[in-house]
């Protein structure tokens, strides 16, 4: 007899027996009650871990259980796409590996290669640590193979499609504007869950993808919008400055005493001569807070479209792929974001309009 247990030499041998004998095969035509359970279908970001094995061994034992019960039990096994991860995974892995290979021998980025050699590399880093994934569930678990799946497999696409079909002719889906997190390094968009946020309090210099020096953060930097003629000017406050080549109103209390006479005016932009109308917004404004007065760039920020919605203001997006695009004014067009940012400031500075940064 063996020192010890080897569960890799004893179960790999019975498992092949369990598969063959069927034991773990539902009946469609049985008469028996029904009893299904899903296995939460890993990612294939990569190999299994021991919270893998624990949810393993614990729907192990109720689908076993349910079997002895007389049940015609079904366990469902699969493995997930992943979407956003998997495909951070692949492009600083394989794909990263390729884009290295495509620079060096034509000059040609990730991007260059077009989705359908993504698409091709996708699926070879899923046959990869998919089947790896699967060779681990099938060490014990009882699971009926006929029914593997894969989320993105031509049956689960096809449900998926359907539904969201389903949901357009009911009008529960529709399209619209939206504002999205978007990936200027990954050139898309990624959700809520996906983002981490930073809480800075001060003055910060941080790094940033794509730029050589650290990006300066935590300033509020005010600046002056001139008024209709013989109204004079209107101070904002902002710790994005380069948000305002997109402006398309400025906000104030409706109680604010200070702005009671620019109800309904407007202000007129410093570098295209666009009107923005003074708008009363009590949702958005506190009149405590720095001068009382709110830029609205309804395209850039969160807090700005809803203020857009409210006032059926104009939505004007100054980005692509993180550079000023040709709406964001001709001075600036094509300047990454962030040296924008310097360039806004420095011709505020040349329109005398007040900016000033603390």
């Amino acid at each position: 007899m063996a020192k010890q247990y080897n569960p890799s030499l004893v179960e790999k041998s019975w498992y092949v027996w369990w598969e063959k004998s069927g034991f773990f095969v539902a009946d469609p035509h049985s008469s028996k009650p029904p009893f299904v359970i899903v296995l939460p279908p890993a990612n294939v970001t990569g190999a299994l871990h021991i919270g893998h094995a624990l949810t393993t061994a614990i729907e192990d034992m109720i689908i076993r259980w349910k079997r002895m019960s007389g049940y015609n039990a079904l366990w469902v096994p699969g493995i997930d796409h992943a979407g956003i991860a998997t495909q951070v995974t692949v492009l600083y892995s394989s794909v990263f590996v390729v884009e290295k290979k495509l620079m060096r021998e034509s000059g040609k980025t990730r991007h260059d290669i077009g989705r359908e050699n993504f698409v091709f590399e996708v699926w070879k880093w899923k046959k990869q640590y998919g089947d790896t994934i699967l060779l681990q569930h099938r060490l014990g678990a009882s699971l009926d193979w006929f029914f593997e799946c894969f989320t993105m497999d031509e049956k689960r696409s096809a449900v998926v499609t359907e539904a969201f079909v389903h949901l357009y002719k009911e009008v529960l889906i529709y399209r619209d504007l939206r504002l999205v997190n978007w990936d200027c390094i990954l050139r898309t968009a990624i959700s809520d869950i996906e983002v981490d946020y930073t809480d800075i309090k001060e003055r910060s210099l941080l790094k940033v993808p794509g730029y050589d020096k650290p990006v300066e953060f935590g300033v509020l930097t005010s600046f002056a919008y001139p008024l209709e003629v013989g109204l004079g000017e209107i101070v904002v406050a902002t710790t994005r400055v380069e948000t305002m080549l997109g402006d398309t109103a400025i906000a104030v209390h409706p109680e604010d005493p200070r702005f009671k006479h620019l109800h309904e005016k407007f202000a007129i932009h410093p570098f295209n001569g666009r009107k923005l109308p003074i708008i009363c917004d009590a949702i958005l404004v506190d009149p405590n807070f720095e001068t009382g007065a709110v830029k609205i760039t309804p395209a850039h920020d969160a807090n700005d479209f809803e203020v857009e919605k409210r006032h059926k203001l104009d939505f004007i997006n100054i980005t692509d792929d993180g550079n000023i695009n040709s709406d964001g004014g001709s001075g600036f067009t094509g300047m990454p974001h962030f040296k924008a940012r310097e360039a806004v400031i420095q011709a505020l500075q040349k329109k005398k309009s007040s900016c000033k940064m603390h």
